[in-house]
């Protein structure tokens, strides 16, 4: 091989790693996102669940109209 040869061979490694610490950053960035909605969801999950076990979401039946078929 020639240096010319390896010169261009140097180049194309550099290049490709860039290309892929790029994607890197960019996959890195995306999870990060997306862990940051998965732990928002939980958040509201678990606030939820917290309300139908404490009955917040059971209605008084003395303050519920009868169903239109009545």
């Amino acid at each position: 091989m020639s240096e010319k040869d390896d010169v261009e061979r140097l180049d194309g490694l550099e290049t490709r790693i860039a290309h892929q610490d790029q994607a890197i950053e960019d996959l890195n960035a995306a999870i990060t996102e997306q862990w940051k909605v998965i732990d928002l969801l939980t958040r509201k999950l678990t606030q939820l669940e917290e309300q139908v076990r404490s009955g917040a979401y059971i209605a008084d039946p003395s303050t519920e109209s009868p169903p239109p078929h009545y």
